[in-house]
């Protein structure tokens, strides 16, 4: 297997998890450590944090990782 078959596989699972992500989260109404709430309206790749996420009426885009609620 050629380096670039491989990295083009990785860059498709990445792809793959993302959109995964997108399905599982978007809409869900979450509350951050910061107390912002609001349903998330888009999910994003971002190569320091991972996954973040934009909640509706707030501006910006917060690490996955600051989330303390989802809803089920």
């Amino acid at each position: 297997m050629s380096e670039s078959s491989i990295g083009e596989k990785r860059a498709i699972n990445i792809l793959r998890e993302l959109h995964a992500a997108e399905e599982k989260l978007v809409g869900r109404v979450v509350v951050m450590a910061d107390g912002k709430a609001g349903a998330i309206d888009r999910v994003y790749l971002d190569d320091v944090h991972g996954l973040r996420i934009s909640i509706s009426g707030h501006d910006g885009q917060w690490p996955i990782s600051t989330v303390k609620f989802i809803q089920s």
